[in-house]
C-alpha cells in the first residue's frame, strides 16, 4: 500500500495530477484546497490509496488533517472518494470541524454532490467523531484547555462546541471564557 509518494509534476489539473516517480507516471487526484497551495513541480504527497475490483486510485495530500478528514468521510455509508474530495474542495479541515460540530447542515449541502439527506447523514455519522483531532493538531491552546475542562467534568461533546465559539488564543484565557460559558 502506498502511504506517500515524492515526485516531479509533469501534468497538473484543476483535481489531479500526473507524479513521475522513478520513470513511473502516477494519476493521483487531489483537492482544489490541494491543488492551490502546490507551487513547484517537485511535491511530496500523503497517500490514501483505494482498490477496487476495477481500479486503483491515489488521493494525494499535502495536509495531514485533510488526508484525515478524507480518510473518516469516505467511511460513510454512500460516501464515496468522489463526494469525500469534493467535500475536501469545498472547506479546509478546520472549517469542516466547525460546521460538523455546529451541526450546520447548509453548509454541509454547500459541496457538490450533497443534498439534504446526506448532509444529514454525514452530521449523523460524524457527531461521535472526534473533530477536535483536526482542530487541535492547528491549536495547541485548544488541546490544553479541553484537556483541563475535561479533568473538571465536563463533557468532551459538549465543550468542542463551546470552545470553538470561544474568540480567546490562549489557554487560560479560553478556559476561563468556557467556564462562563458552561455556567
Amino acid at each position: 500500500m502506498i502511504i506517500e509518494i515524492e515526485g516531479e509534476i509533469v501534468k497538473k489539473e484543476p483535481t489531479l495530477i500526473h507524479l513521475k516517480t522513478y520513470g513511473i507516471t502516477r494519476v493521483i487526484h487531489i483537492s482544489l484546497n490541494c491543488s492551490s497551495k502546490i507551487n513547484s513541480s517537485n511535491i511530496s504527497l500523503q497517500i490514501t490509496q483505494i482498490i477496487k475490483e476495477d481500479s486503483n486510485n491515489l488521493y494525494g495530500f499535502l495536509d495531514l488533517q485533510e488526508k484525515l478528514m478524507f480518510d473518516r468521510v469516505i467511511k460513510i455509508s454512500g460516501v464515496g472518494p468522489s463526494t469525500a474530495m469534493a467535500i475536501c474542495s469545498t472547506f479546509t479541515p478546520s472549517v469542516f470541524a466547525k460546521a460538523i460540530a455546529g451541526n450546520d447542515i447548509g453548509s454541509i449541502k454547500m459541496v457538490p454532490g450533497i443534498g439534504p439527506k446526506s448532509a444529514k447523514r454525514i452530521l449523523v455519522e460524524l457527531s461521535d467523531f472526534s473533530v477536535d483531532t483536526i482542530i487541535t493538531n492547528e491549536n495547541k491552546n485548544f488541546n490544553e484547555a479541553l484537556q483541563a475542562l475535561e479533568s473538571l467534568g465536563f463533557k468532551k461533546e459538549k465543550l468542542n462546541k463551546i470552545l470553538l465559539e470561544c474568540k480567546s488564543k490562549d489557554t487560560s484565557s479560553l478556559v476561563k471564557e468556557a467556564l462562563k460559558k458552561l455556567s
